[in-house]
C-alpha cells in the first residue's frame, strides 16, 4: 500500500433518496453512510445494480444532492473541491467529440481551465505515454477501438492533474483480454502519479485485484454493509489471480453483502 495515513475524503452520515417517478414514494439510495479514504489510497465500491455505488461517487464529485449528511474532500465541501478542479472523473462510456482528434479531445477541459498552449501540449504528451498511445494522437475516436477510447478517456481525466481520480465502472463495457490489460496500466499509472482513487464496480475479482480496500454495498436501502482490507501484495501481476490468497479474499467480499 501507497497512502499515508491522512484522511482525503471523509464522509458522516451520508443519506440520498430520491422521489419516485411512478409511485411518488421515497426511495432510499444511500442511508447513513460512513466512509473515510486516505490520501493515494484504491478504494473500490462494490455492490448489485441499485445499491447505491454510482450515486455515492457522484454525491462525492458534486453531481449529486445529498439529503442529510457531510462529505469532507482536504476539509473542503465537494462543491468547492469540484470548483478547484481537484476531481477527475471518468465514466463507464469514455464521450468523446467524434470531430476532435485524441490530442484535442484530451486538451478540452485544459482549454477550458485556460491552461497555456505549451502546458498543454506538455500535458498532453505524458498521459498518452502513460496510457500507452503516444502513437494515436492524430486519430479520431471512430479509428479506435472500445479500450483505446476508455484510455483516451483517462487521459483526458489525469491531464489536468487532479488529486482524485473518481472512475464509475470504466472496464465493464469491454472484453476480459482488454480489461485486463487495463487493469495492469491502471496499476501502473496509480503507483506513478500516487492518486487517490475511488472505483465504481459490480466485478468482485477486479475489485480485489486493483484494491487497498473494498467497501461493499448492499440495497434496500444502500449501506456500506462492510469494508474488506486486501492485503495481496503488491505489486500485483496477473499471476497474482491464481492464488489462494486471491481466491479467499474474492469469497470473503462475496459473503459480505447483507440482504441481498
Amino acid at each position: 500500500m501507497q497512502h499515508n495515513s491522512e484522511t482525503e475524503i471523509k464522509i458522516l452520515g451520508l443519506c440520498v433518496d430520491f422521489p419516485d417517478k411512478n409511485s411518488g414514494d421515497i426511495i432510499h439510495a444511500l442511508t447513513n453512510i460512513d466512509l473515510e479514504i486516505k490520501e493515494g489510497e484504491f478504494v473500490s465500491l462494490v455492490g448489485p445494480s441499485g445499491c447505491g455505488k454510482t450515486t455515492l461517487l457522484r454525491a462525492i464529485a458534486d453531481l449529486q444532492e445529498p439529503t442529510s449528511g457531510i462529505i469532507s474532500v482536504k476539509g473542503m465541501r465537494p462543491h468547492e473541491v469540484r470548483i478547484r478542479q481537484k476531481y477527475g472523473f471518468v465514466f463507464q462510456s469514455p464521450v468523446l467529440y467524434d470531430w476532435r482528434t485524441v490530442r484535442r479531445n484530451i486538451c478540452m477541459p485544459m482549454e477550458v481551465m485556460g491552461i497555456p498552449k505549451k502546458e498543454r501540449s506538455k500535458r498532453i504528451d505524458e498521459t498518452l505515454e502513460m496510457v500507452g498511445l503516444t502513437d494515436f494522437g492524430k486519430k479520431y475516436p471512430h479509428q479506435l477501438s472500445g479500450g483505446m477510447q476508455q484510455r483516451v478517456g483517462i487521459a483526458r481525466a489525469l491531464a489536468y492533474e487532479p488529486e482524485i481520480l473518481l472512475m464509475d465502472e470504466p472496464f465493464s463495457a469491454l472484453d476480459e483480454f482488454t480489461k485486463e490489460k487495463l487493469h495492469l496500466d491502471l496499476l501502473n499509472i496509480w503507483k506513478k502519479t500516487n492518486k487517490t482513487i475511488l472505483f465504481v464496480t459490480h466485478n468482485i475479482q477486479e475489485a480485489v485485484f486493483l484494491s487497498d480496500r473494498i467497501v461493499v454495498l448492499s440495497p434496500h436501502p444502500g449501506r456500506v454493509s462492510a469494508v474488506v482490507d486486501v492485503d495481496i501484495p503488491r505489486p500485483r501481476g496477473l499471476e497474482s489471480r491464481d492464488g489462494d490468497d486471491f481466491n479467499h479474499m474474492v469469497s470473503k467480499v462475496r459473503h459480505s453483502f447483507e440482504g441481498v
